[in-house]
């Protein structure tokens, strides 16, 4: 993807300079593309993308702060900062409230007296007697060998960033020393060295709650996040490198739906609880040695092939003792009979409840699936265009890339869409378990798949323009080796309209996923036709004032519809989906249907 993409899909801002160089390059008049409407600056997102030098002179600047404040050492200042999570303040507060029991959790001890008049020291691991000069020791003064050092400290960093809390090894040492980081950097080989002040490097991720480490394949930025979040709330990224996840639980990024949720649905679509159902729905055990059998032809004769048993796959008995008395080949009297008696009810129901529910679980999933390979593809067609369509399509209309920045913007909408859809079955599946028993949560999966059903056919219309259109205008010019220029105007307009259109649809649907259906009567109250019922007296007042209101709110609405129509220079028709260019005319010259008002259904229909 190019860096204009990356950066819309990140959600960062252009710079005062670029904003105001891309508004004057929007003004030019070559091919009549002046006043042509652009996307909108999208919101600062609420992260950072720190690549590896950054942030290393992010983690030294927040050392320094705590060596300056504390007036300690850099090895002491890493050690609290590591213990309460690289939160600076939090540090400031323990260290000075809780002095004493801070140093002694960390293993800052006082230093203890060097022994005199000895002039030799025995290694408390190799028991060896060593000169004095030649053996280390923490400020505990437990002294060991060079090489039992050496030996202590490689293995400490072989088993990762535990390392970094490294203490004496005497078995002696009550006060658990730490070991200082000079002594670790002056006796380990130079590869532990390079290993430790990875180990540093990571730790400043790792062990910060703010921070989380980029999931892209080969890629060493991290994120930080410049926001309060709430103990598991989702939060998506997108670094760039172009991978996105989220923030919380390093899965895929999965707005609208929780991390719960996608825990939930990744483990059951890994599970072998579906492989269980199918067995239950589509098999029978054998009657004699109980081996699943899936009946695969007409007849109710049925021969295990491993115990080679003959039975009947209706009443399972023993074939020998049917024939035609009993139904014949593809029918069982002593079947009926039983189910009459209540025998299979049992068996059967439990079977029949597993096939429906494997039946449920094979619609959304299916749907996960197919969007799930929709966005890839898109990804791989958007860098196509991006690399290949888009500086011929310059050349051909004498126009900077700039003015066809509009052409990134809905690819990377299709791709964002793609990946919201695709979460939205997830969605769907566990939020409405129960709609065939409750009826309230009937009414909610009801108006959650229409909202799914506007999206989606708004998506697919707008990737069919993207894919379909701009290829047959790119082909067309290289062809004919001449452009139409009225004709790309046309498309122009309609591919932005498109994009703006779906990301409408898109946000409406995601607010409401995240918000849930509790108050849906209320949020569409001047959208949505109330059910008649009684009245008494006593409200008559309040209602004619609410009904007021709700006029009011509906004329409102009005307005705005007529006015983004003229705006968006077309309306599409809900039935057949074609786009009317004539936003006055109030019936689909393709098909005929009234065109849609505010809330998108047909003027005087209504929503139930």
């Amino acid at each position: 993807m190019s860096d204009d993409s990356e950066e819309f899909r990140s959600g960062s801002e252009m710079d005062e300079d670029s904003e105001a160089e891309y508004m004057e390059e929007d003004d030019d008049e070559d091919y009549g593309f002046a006043g042509a409407e652009e996307v909108a600056t999208v919101p600062k997102v609420p992260y950072k993308v720190l690549p590896k030098d950054e942030l290393d002179k992010q983690r030294k600047r927040a050392l320094h702060e705590i060596m300056s404040v504390l007036d300690v050492p850099e090895d002491v200042a890493m050690r609290v900062l590591r213990k309460y999570k690289w939160d600076v303040s939090r540090v400031q507060e323990e260290w000075f409230s809780k002095y004493d029991q801070v140093r002694q959790s960390l293993g800052l001890v006082e230093d203890a007296p060097t022994p005199s008049g000895r002039e030799e020291e025995r290694c408390l691991i190799c028991f060896e007697s060593y000169p004095l000069r030649e053996m280390r020791s923490a400020a505990c003064k437990h002294y060991f060998c060079k090489e039992c050092w050496r030996g202590y400290i490689s293995n400490a960093l072989s088993l990762g960033p535990a390392c970094l809390d490294l203490r004496c090894p005497s078995t002696e040492c009550k006060e658990k020393a730490c070991v200082p980081s000079s002594l670790i950097m002056e006796l380990a080989s130079p590869e532990d060295q390079a290993k430790y002040a990875s180990y540093m490097i990571r730790s400043y991720v790792e062990d910060n709650n703010a921070m989380s480490w980029c999931t892209g394949k080969n890629c060493e930025n991290a994120i930080e996040c410049l926001v309060d979040r709430a103990p598991g709330e989702a939060l998506d990224v997108i670094c760039t490198c172009s991978a996105t996840f989220c923030f919380n639980c390093k899965e895929e990024a999965h707005r609208p739906v929780s991390c719960e949720t996608v825990t939930r649905w990744m483990t059951k679509n890994s599970a072998e609880s579906e492989n269980m159902n199918w067995i239950l729905a589509n098999t029978k055990p054998c009657p004699k040695c109980s081996r699943p059998i899936e009946k695969n032809q007409g007849c109710m004769h049925m021969t295990c092939s491993q115990c080679r048993f003959e039975f009947c796959w209706l009443c399972q008995g023993d074939w020998k003792e049917h024939g035609e008395r009993t139904g014949g080949f593809y029918a069982c009297n002593r079947f009926e009979t039983a189910k009459k008696r209540g025998d299979y009810d049992d068996d059967s129901r439990r079977r029949e409840n597993a096939k429906a529910s494997l039946e449920r679980y094979m619609h959304y999933f299916e749907r996960f699936d197919a969007h799930s390979k929709a966005r890839e593809k898109a990804r791989s067609d958007a860098g196509k265009v991006s690399k290949e369509w888009l500086d011929s399509l310059a050349d051909m209309t004498k126009t900077p890339t700039s003015q066809l920045k509009f052409i990134n913007e809905a690819w990377n909408q299709i791709v964002e869409c793609r990946r919201q859809l695709k979460w939205t079955y997830a969605y769907g599946y566990y939020a409405f378990e129960n709609a065939d028993r409750d009826p309230e949560n009937a009414r909610h999966k009801t108006f959650f798949e229409f909202l799914q059903g506007d999206a989606e056919r708004s998506l697919e219309r707008l990737h069919e323009a993207a894919e379909k259109d701009l290829g047959t205008h790119v082909q067309k010019a290289r062809t004919n080796n001449e452009f139409d220029v009225e004709s790309f105007q046309n498309f122009r307009k309609n591919l932005i309209g498109l994009t703006d259109v779906t990301a409408g649809f898109f946000d409406k649907l995601v607010k409401q996923l995240e918000k849930g259906f509790g108050s849906m009567e209320a949020d569409y109250a001047g959208q949505m036709d109330d059910a008649a019922g009684p009245s008494t007296s006593g409200d008559l007042g309040d209602k004619a004032g609410t009904s007021k209101g709700r006029r009011a709110k509906k004329a409102r609405a009005e307005d705005e519809w007529e006015q983004l129509l003229l705006e968006q220079g077309f309306w599409t028709c809900t039935k057949c989906t074609f786009n009317n260019e004539d936003v006055t005319v109030k019936t689909c010259r393709s098909c005929g249907a009234p065109r849609p008002g505010p809330s998108g259904v047909a003027a005087g229909g209504s929503r139930r």
